[in-house]
């Protein structure tokens, strides 16, 4: 997914990244049928088929949000998977020759859901998705003075987590690397693609470190309503975070084993 206009680096970044993984997704499984060729269309929706979703091989689909030309879909890209589904009203339509491989969306979905890697990817490109649009809504929205929830990016020597503060997102290292520090002593890195503030989304409890970016950064920020929403759905991805929170854990207690004992020495 393209946004129209000029884009933040940011988005760009993590667009470039997530046009990739359609093709993973989709990987073995044959489609439907021949490939579907479509010179024009003013709604997609009445076009294609609703209980299948598409890779487009070649051609552009532009989504039009409000009467508004928001983004454009193109060379492997996942498109369809909204069809038959009641949500907010986004039109898609081309203006010129469009070739789509169909794939059976219940086929497509269990593919997908039949492997860990491949389930956690699809909840990750849904995601990033997401967030995309609801950056590009949140900058075309000029009246609206609130900052958009979807990115940040900080500087290195910002301040991402204060220790001490309540905990109302969790964070994605898109690019960049950040430093968790607990009372002034270092205590982990965080690297590019990791999840973090989560575990004191879970407790409840105010923020137990202090994330503090090491390089220029750009972080994909979650609130966490629905974020808990995710961890609810998808257990598997649950699993694996809580298994990350009892490494670093397990890392912090080795930490300060090692400190009581200089202490000591």
């Amino acid at each position: 997914m393209y946004l129209l206009g000029e884009q933040p680096t940011y988005a760009d970044r993590l667009t470039s990244r997530l046009q990739a993984v359609p093709a993973q997704l989709l990987n073995t499984l044959p489609p439907c049928g021949p490939v579907i060729e479509i010179e024009y269309s003013s709604d997609l929706s009445q076009t294609l088929p609703s209980d299948q979703v598409f890779m487009i091989e070649s051609g552009v689909v532009h989504g039009v949000v409000d009467n508004r030309h928001l983004f454009y879909l193109q060379e492997g890209d996942l498109f369809g998977l909204q069809q038959g589904l009641d949500l907010t009203p986004c039109l898609h339509t081309c203006e010129a020759k469009l070739r789509l491989i169909p794939y059976q969306r219940c086929a497509a979905l269990k593919h997908m859901a039949a492997d860990d890697a491949r389930h956690e990817l699809f909840v990750l490109y849904l995601l990033g998705q997401s967030t995309l649009l609801a950056d590009a809504l949140a900058r075309l929205d000029k009246s609206d003075v609130r900052p958009p929830k979807g990115f940040r990016h900080y500087a290195a020597g910002e301040v991402l987590i204060q220790q001490g503060d309540i905990a109302e997102h969790v964070f994605i290292i898109l690019d960049g690397h950040a430093e968790a520090w607990v009372n002034g002593e270092k205590v982990g890195d965080i690297i590019q693609d990791e999840v973090f503030g989560a575990m004191a989304v879970f407790t409840k409890e105010r923020r137990s470190a202090t994330v503090i970016a090491s390089q220029y950064s750009t972080v994909m920020v979650i609130p966490q309503e629905q974020f808990l929403d995710l961890m609810q759905s998808n257990p598997r991805i649950a699993h694996r975070l809580i298994e990350s929170m009892a490494r670093c854990i397990d890392t912090l207690n080795k930490q300060v084993i090692q400190m009581r004992s200089q202490i000591h020495s």
